[in-house]
């Protein structure tokens, strides 16, 4: 099925590690994630996520170089 044919309802859906994905409106949200509050068309769920997940990068790794980077300003 073409995602132009798709006229399903989805949910942007976000986990620990502030990783975010679409879960079809109406089923469980799986372990380990929870809806944001945004719901629509598959197009303007995957919009959505496009303006705010800026920064790929898993939660625990920002945090792990942010902390690295404090220790190397405050050593010097």
């Amino acid at each position: 099925m073409a995602d132009d044919d798709d006229n399903r309802s989805y949910l942007v859906v976000v986990n620990d590690e502030e990783q975010y994905s679409i879960w079809p409106d109406g089923r469980d949200v799986p372990a380990g994630w929870w809806s944001v509050g945004v719901s629509g068309a598959k197009g303007e769920c995957l919009d959505h996520i496009e303006r705010v997940w800026t920064d790929m990068r898993p939660r625990s790794l920002r945090e792990h170089l942010q902390a690295a980077a404090t220790d190397r300003h405050h050593d010097g």
